[in-house]
């Protein structure tokens, strides 16, 4: 593929597209001799599809599809090469008023602690049980998603079943506020500034940082068909090097009015700069009243290792397919999953091999809950929970 040619990379408005956006609209992919046409799109199945068959080159994409597409899970297998990731983290649960007022009640502490408040969650299933009450709604954005996953580790880490107990919905990203608006939903897990979006209409209060519950979590990545990376090495280098300066311009505090700018066009994020600025700073206002909770870990775009694909995050994906019955457990499948992740890529495209800075989890995960994560032994990690399918 000869430089100049173009190539069309879809996305989903969410700010952990910041790289790829940054990447075009910054003029670093054109240095790269790359032209780039960014197609917004709504739904992550629109996204695998066509970037499956073909209509992209090149997406964002939710981390657990690239390995569900590789393995041939919920779809056709059409093998994923991901050699650069877009973000850790970035999630948050929000939920309903209401829902907000029962879990404080029936807490025996501050729901801030995200044990704390997936007992509550259970205390709060059970009376409805009791009450003849419909289940709780909660709205995620794919089967094969972080926060699908996410969800269910916090609920079952307090005994709640999440195929039984509650309701899981998919919902389109751009969908998840009017569906809480409308009663639709009792609580959703998404990515910023969604969550954002709902607390500063009043109809939502974010309970947790997906970060408080997983330090380090992969939420999306660069992703192309394996035998377009084949076919097209040089151009996947140059894709990445233009994505590795893009990552390196975001986490320059002194750009984040050039970058919030960008975001914030109708065709990219199309929200206000400021909630952009937010998610960025790590500062998010969590409820209607106007507090703000802080973490420095809420989104990662480049920091702390997290554009490098990490083999280990990997597996952890993959064992929570396993964990909720998409998946069987298998030696060729953890392997798969594992090499859909290609950290060789990136040290070699980049010349470098980061190493994960001190402060990071051993486990390169960091589950606020169970024992530690080993990603050779997804057996002992599936045997340390009571709630999953067998």
């Amino acid at each position: 593929m000869s430089a100049g040619q173009r190539l069309r990379a879809g996305f989903i408005p969410l700010a952990d597209a910041t790289a790829l956006i940054v990447a075009v609209d910054r003029g670093f992919t054109a240095t790269e001799g790359l032209d780039v046409e960014l197609v917004r799109e709504v739904s992550w199945s629109n996204v695998r599809d066509k970037l499956n068959i073909g209509l992209f080159d090149a997406a964002h994409l939710l981390a657990p599809v690239a390995i569900a597409s590789s393995l041939g899970l919920g779809h056709v297998k059409v093998p994923i090469v991901a050699a650069f990731g877009l973000g850790l983290n970035g999630n948050a649960i929000t939920v309903s008023p209401a829902l907000h007022a029962a879990l404080k009640h029936a807490a025996d502490g501050d729901i801030a602690d995200p044990m704390i408040s997936a007992r509550a969650l259970a205390r709060v299933v059970m009376e409805r049980k009791a009450q003849g009450a419909d289940p709780l709604t909660f709205g995620m954005t794919f089967p094969f998603s972080t926060h699908n996953y996410q969800l269910r580790f916090w609920m079952a880490a307090g005994g709640v079943d999440p195929d039984q107990d509650v309701r899981l919905i998919v919902l389109p990203p751009p969908y998840m506020v009017e569906s809480l608006a409308s009663n639709h939903v009792d609580a959703f897990c998404v990515g910023a500034p969604w969550n954002s979006v709902a607390v500063d209409l009043g109809i939502g209060h974010i309970l947790h940082f997906v970060s408080e519950i997983l330090q380090r979590a992969a939420e999306k990545v660069l992703a192309v068909r394996a035998r377009w990376a084949e076919e097209n090495p040089d151009t996947l280098r140059r894709l990445v090097r233009a994505h590795d300066r893009a990552v390196a311009f975001v986490e320059d505090a002194g750009n984040r009015d050039e970058v919030t700018a960008l975001l914030s066009a109708p065709d990219r994020l199309g929200n206000a700069a400021e909630l952009c600025r937010r998610t960025f700073e790590g500062r998010l206002k969590v409820g209607p009243d106007g507090i703000y909770r802080s973490s420095d870990r809420f989104l990662m775009i480049g920091r702390a290792g997290a554009a490098r694909p990490d083999p280990v995050q990997a597996a952890w994906l993959y064992a929570q397919m396993v964990r909720w019955g998409q998946a069987l457990l298998s030696a060729e499948g953890l392997a798969t999953a594992k090499a859909t992740f290609r950290a060789d890529l990136y040290d070699e495209m980049l010349g470098v091999r980061p190493q994960l800075p001190p402060g990071e989890p051993a486990d390169h995960v960091g589950a606020f809950t169970g024992p530690a994560f080993d990603p050779n032994d997804v057996a002992a990690h599936l045997d340390a929970w009571k709630i999953r399918r067998r």
